[in-house]
């Protein structure tokens, strides 16, 4: 029941992080103000950023995946190139919800895809990070004991 309870704390602490993280890159960016006529259905921009966000999703998922490999103690051959490719898809996420971002010209509800381009920049930086403690790890264990120095 406790771990239950724990997980279930920390999924709720991880949104609530999310969507504030979400928040500070529109107010940083004075794209925070709702537009005045809401735009419904899928726009070119929204795609844009939902592309963005699903890129940054599974460079989260390989970062994490190379993580948990570390963690294991199993497939280090395959951990760089997942590590690599958290690298690639957080990158390319950050820049797209950046360059999305830049280009918007209204807030939440104007059709440009704010929150979504948001949205990839934190889940880019989440998957940059990811990569990053994954390929430092990788390259910690490819050296051994006897040349970290």
């Amino acid at each position: 029941m406790k771990r239950t309870f724990a997980v279930i704390f920390v999924i709720l602490a991880a949104a609530g992080l999310f969507v504030g993280l979400v928040h500070v890159v529109l107010v940083a960016s004075h794209l925070s103000t709702p537009a005045a006529t809401t735009v419904q259905g899928l726009t070119p921009r929204r795609l844009w950023a939902l592309a963005a966000d699903a890129l940054a999703l599974v460079g989260v998922i390989m970062g994490g995946v190379a993580l948990s490999r570390f963690a294991r103690g199993s497939g280090a051959l395959f951990m760089r190139p997942g590590a690599i490719g958290a690298l690639a898809a957080g990158l390319i996420a950050v820049v797209n919800g950046g360059l999305n971002l830049v280009l918007a010209t209204g807030g939440p509800g104007s059709g440009n895809g704010v929150i979504g381009g948001a949205g990839a920049i934190v889940l880019g930086l989440i998957a940059l990070t990811l990569g990053c403690v994954a390929l430092a790890r990788w390259r910690r264990t490819a050296l051994g004991p006897e040349r970290t120095a």
